[in-house]
């Protein structure tokens, strides 16, 4: 005869069997002891947690007649009644799990309604438990309104589902709705040592903390590994085979990159990902489990004691936080989880994997990136220098630092600073100025600011008793007397001295800051439609399906 799968043998049969789920246990107990039970029940959480689980012990607890078959409602299911066996078996009349993805029409709600208005054939509730609930139509919702709200005083409702976003807030009122927690790593652990341990099979702990990671929070997930992993070791599990089985990284890899990046060595970093690759190993579980290990190193520089002592790779967590600073570990840790949506795009997984430790130790803070010994001028992110027609600074300049360039990569590098004495791009006010930088400099917005964008200086007139400046544009109608004045008061503040503003109306020779801006706007535009044409997706997808990409509907970043 074939074995249960462990996930079936070792369902729990009642509330103390149940792991996890405290919170609900302990409410769903004391309403049985004290015999204040509500009519309809919404159990939420991801797969594996426990849903279908609870509502069979629930309708045990609700029809267990004692092993003398003279026993009352209890928070402690005997398990050997008529009714408690049957349930377990799958065979009780009284209670009926139905599959609201598959019977979610409101015909099948309908046919399920009916029957509720009958007394039970042989219990003491008719119990109703619909799994998967948001699958139903709204039609249907709006059937089992009534009856869920103000059912029979013999039938009790039990709703499961993983999505309670898409159950309308009408059936969420009628329900006491309990929320079940996924199961954290060391209960995992824990749960599946018991249950070994029954089994005979020899484990490693740190295999076991292998599985219950990859379940993500689902015992059912774990349990069903572990089957996985007894049958793939064919003897003792251990660490080795169940990583094989599951083609996660070896911590010893993890540990080998981070000290790749703190050496800046590129040529060792490039000869782990190769021989990552050469083992097949999975690149975006690669970087999760970086992301977590670079996590649990920001955590022990700021909270050392937050490093357990029962983790394999304590002693390598608390060496590497020693030689890392907070600023590397958080900027990696940023890397790391925005690369791993972008390994879909590279030309194959390596590359992605490869091209994201180039990236960290390109853009490493203080680092000229590639081991390269020469001292790199500035920072990655660090602010270009506005060098054009530098001149004398004033006596009384001012300073101003730069908009900071955008980062190459999704991370930002953190820089100092970058400030010049006043800018190099404005001269002072015995000679005439660079406009179109003057211009952008001005605190001015709004109306004033479109002004001053649509101007060229046609003559700088300085004297003692001031400066007049007469400037073109071919918009007048920006240039209106409270504008005009306030650009003036902004030249004023800026220079020392007043400034006196002609306008002469007419087309400009040269280009003003907004034919400027418009010209970069439309060749970062065409740039961007020049790679959306080259790209072998929208290519693939162009040929297969016949697609096309809409016209001006491509916008620069």
């Amino acid at each position: 005869m074939t074995a249960l799968a462990l996930a079936r043998s070792w369902r729990p049969k009642t509330f103390s069997e149940l792991v996890g789920q405290d919170h609900v246990v302990k409410a769903l107990t004391h309403a049985l002891d004290q015999g204040r039970l509500h009519h309809a029940w919404l159990f939420t959480g991801t797969r594996g947690v426990g849903k279908t689980t609870i509502a069979r012990i629930m309708a045990k607890a609700l029809n267990c007649t004692g092993s003398d078959g003279s026993g009352k409602m209890t928070s402690e299911p005997c398990g050997k009644c008529p009714a408690c066996m049957e349930i377990d078996a799958g065979r009780f009349v009284d209670y009926i799990e139905m599959d609201a993805a598959s019977n979610r029409g409101v015909d099948d709600i309908a046919s399920l309604l009916e029957k509720a208005a009958y007394a039970p054939s042989n219990a003491r509730y008719k119990v109703y438990m619909i799994d998967e609930v948001h699958m139903l139509t709204n039609h249907a919702f709006n059937a089992m309104l009534k009856t869920l709200e103000e059912p029979p005083e013999h039938v009790k409702f039990i709703l499961a589902t993983t999505d309670p976003q898409k159950i309308p807030v009408t059936i969420l009122s009628r329900c006491l709705q309990f929320n079940l927690k996924q199961m954290p790593v060391p209960l995992i652990v824990e749960h599946l040592e018991k249950v070994l341990a029954a089994e005979k099979v020899e484990c490693e702990v740190n295999a076991l903390r292998v599985l219950a990671k990859a379940a993500q929070g689902s015992m059912r997930d774990a349990l069903s590994l572990t089957d996985q992993a007894i049958a793939y070791a064919a003897g003792k599990v251990s660490e080795e085979s169940v990583r094989g089985m599951l083609g996660t990284l070896d911590d010893a890899y993890l540990i080998r990159i981070l000290d790749c990046l703190i050496a800046k060595d590129g040529a060792s970093l490039l000869a782990v990902a190769n021989e990552m690759g050469e083992r097949s190993m999975s690149f975006s579980l690669a970087l999760q489990d970086l992301s977590s290990l670079l996590q649990k190193i920001a955590a022990a520089q700021v909270v050392p004691e937050s490093v357990l002592e029962d983790w394999p790779e304590a002693g390598e967590i608390r060496r590497l936080a020693g030689q890392l600073t907070k600023e590397e570990a958080q900027l990696f840790y940023q890397i790391t989880i925005t690369s791993r949506p972008d390994l879909s795009l590279a030309p194959d997984e390596q590359t992605g994997f490869a091209m994201t430790l180039l990236r960290m130790l390109a853009f490493r803070p203080g680092s000229g990136g590639g081991g390269n010994s020469s001292p790199a001028p500035s920072s990655p992110s660090a602010p270009p220098v506005n060098t054009a027609r530098p001149v004398p600074s004033m006596p009384a300049a001012r300073t101003a630092t730069p908009a900071p360039a955008a980062p190459a990569a999704k991370a930002v590098a953190t820089a100092p600073a970058a400030t010049v004495s006043a800018p190099t791009a404005l001269a002072s006010s015995a000679e005439r100025p660079d406009w179109h930088a003057l211009m952008r400099q001005l605190p001015v917005k709004g109306m004033v600011q479109q002004l001053a964008f649509q101007t060229e200086l046609q003559d700088w007139n300085d004297s003692a008793a001031g400066v007049r400046a007469t400037i073109v544009t071919p918009m007048p109608q920006l240039a209106s007397d409270a504008s005009v004045g306030r650009l003036a008061d902004a030249l004023t503040a800026h220079f020392g001295k007043p400034v006196k503003i002609v306008i002469e109306k007419g087309e400009v020779e040269g280009k003003t800051v907004a034919k400027v801006d418009a010209q970069i706007h439309q060749e970062k535009r065409m740039n961007a439609e020049q790679m959306i044409a080259a790209d072998p997706f929208i290519q693939q997808l162009e040929k297969e399906f016949g697609a096309k990409v809409v016209g001006g509907s491509v916008k620069p970043l």
